[in-house]
């Protein structure tokens, strides 16, 4: 078993804002997975402008994912997008941080997880310390934002926030200003394969417009590179494509049909 010793918000001991004041106990893996993450540092500030292609892991085949994962990024995939599903903020269950730990091991590609989950607070501990890059999380979940991306921010990790399609654009003006990106779900969540959402193109199109030029503009759910071009046009620039690309015979090349649309 490993040794555990407490770390505060910023690592060193004391207590995390997300549950209260009381000391959290942290592996020593914890620590070494902190230090490395510092030293990466957050995703958003280093990958390149323009469009960027996230493919969905929720997607792929288990039995071949190393495989289908090189085939992407060799196709010029920018990161990966990990969705965490709990069964009860959305009906399905997914992926959780054991598989995330086993990803961070497999490559150095940026992990960008997708939390779906009723306790954000949570879930962004065991996702930092399973090696996420970014962690997005819903504006409907939480009742103090504020908190969960100041969390992130002393993590080292991209701070992301989402909204479902019924939800108004409007629900996260307090907090767009402090996000490095805002991920707006074009189909509603918990399921893969579904139809892209065309009414949340305004939506897209909204939201670009109160974010600055250095802030991402995520879209997650039927995106194809039919659906990536409307939505480019509307103001997105990060495409998150699951079936698209591993439901493709040619994965690599399908990664690059998204980014040119």
């Amino acid at each position: 078993m490993r040794g555990l010793q407490t770390l505060d918000a910023a690592g060193d001991g004391g207590y995390n804002p997300c549950h209260g004041n009381k000391p959290i106990e942290r592996s020593v893996g914890f620590v070494h997975e902190w230090i490395v993450r510092m030293e990466r540092g957050n995703p958003w500030k280093t990958l390149p402008s323009g469009p960027l292609v996230a493919p969905s892991l929720l997607a792929c085949d288990f039995a071949r994912a190393g495989e289908q994962i090189d085939l992407a990024l060799s196709g010029g995939a920018d990161l990966l997008h990990f969705d965490v599903m709990d069964g009860h903020f959305v009906p399905n269950l997914s992926m959780g941080p054991p598989v995330c730990q086993r990803l961070r091991e497999y490559t150095d590609a940026p992990l960008d997880v997708h939390i779906m989950v009723t306790d954000p607070a949570y879930y962004i501990e065991r996702f930092a310390e399973a090696g996420a890059d970014s962690i997005t999380f819903h504006i409907e979940a939480t009742d103090e934002p504020g908190k969960l991306i100041d969390r992130l921010d002393e993590l080292g990790l991209g701070a992301g926030v989402t909204i479902r399609p019924a939800t108004p654009a409007e629900a996260i003006d307090e907090v767009i200003a402090a996000v490095d990106l805002v991920l707006v779900m074009t189909v509603e969540p918990g399921y893969g394969g579904q139809k892209f959402l065309p009414d949340m193109l305004d939506k897209i199109a909204s939201l670009r417009g109160k974010m600055r030029d250095d802030q991402r503009l995520e879209v997650d759910g039927g995106i194809n590179p039919e659906t990536a071009g409307l939505c480019a046009r509307s103001g997105a620039d990060v495409f998150v494509a699951g079936e698209s690309i591993f439901g493709s015979k040619d994965i690599s090349s399908a990664v690059g049909s998204i980014r040119q649309a």
